[in-house]
């Protein structure tokens, strides 16, 4: 399934269990405008809706420019026409970060501003070496939204978000490697393979138990949880088809045939 819209914007492409959101705007370095907020805010809900979509991976057309660059965040000319747009802007990470599915961000490129925010908003990351990190809020007089300054010193760390927020300097992946924000950093040339081996690791997993303890995990980070809900999550899982499936599979000591039930 493919999803076609106007222009540049973002696309949607559906097969085989993976959503497939790619940013395609070179020309401008993929940054994003209002009505790609908006049609990344439908894709996300359209990908909710859809339980046959297990991953959804986050990627950018990077193909023609002298350096990469996933996305170099909110276009500015945006801010001069409406002051509240950082707020519509952080509907997006908010939004991505409780998305049904795992999501995986393809980072194949250099990566700046509120583009960081969505990064950070994904479960997953696949990232290219040699690129660079950039967060330049006070740069440009913004204090960074709540739930973004949040997500920075959960994954990142104080002292690093401290560095990137307050020097507002270029922070190579090499550095943020360290963090464990990278589930790998790798070269151009084993990008793609690196990252259809974690799609395919993630629809390995039984899909009950993947989204749920995914949701607990937040709930976990965020300090939010309620332990009946992730005890009655548990339950779910323990009752579930798909639990009675992968324990049989370990007896029979074959792969397990999930069916998300």
């Amino acid at each position: 399934m493919n999803v076609s819209l106007p222009n540049d914007t973002p696309s949607l492409h559906i097969q085989n269990g993976v959503a497939t959101i790619t940013l395609q705007r070179p020309g401008l370095r993929n940054s994003l405008n209002n009505q790609d907020l908006r049609t990344l805010l439908d894709h996300f809900e359209a990908i909710n809706a859809d339980h046959a979509i297990r991953v959804m991976v986050l990627r950018a057309h990077t193909q023609g420019m002298p350096k990469p660059v996933f996305s170099a965040g909110y276009h500015v000319a945006g801010l001069n026409d409406d002051v509240s747009a950082p707020n519509f802007f952080q509907s997006v990470p908010d939004v991505l970060c409780r998305l049904r599915p795992v999501t995986v961000c393809a980072l194949n490129g250099s990566v700046y501003g509120g583009a960081t925010d969505v990064v950070l908003a994904c479960d997953l990351v696949v990232a290219q070496q040699g690129m660079e990190w950039r967060m330049p809020a006070c740069a440009i007089g913004l204090h960074y939204y709540a739930t973004g300054l949040q997500r920075y010193v959960q994954k990142l760390g104080l002292n690093l978000s401290q560095r990137a927020f307050l020097l507002g300097l270029g922070l190579p992946f090499e550095q943020l490697q360290a963090t464990g924000l990278f589930q790998s950093l790798t070269c151009a040339e084993d990008f793609e393979t690196q990252l259809q081996q974690l799609v395919a690791r993630a629809l390995e997993m039984a899909p009950l138990a993947l989204q749920a303890t995914k949701q607990s995990l937040l709930d976990v980070a965020h300090q939010a949880f309620d332990v009946s809900v992730l005890q009655a999550r548990e339950a779910m899982s323990q009752g579930s088809a798909d639990f009675a499936e992968g324990r049989l599979a370990m007896q029979q000591r074959r792969a397990p045939r999930f069916k998300g039930h």
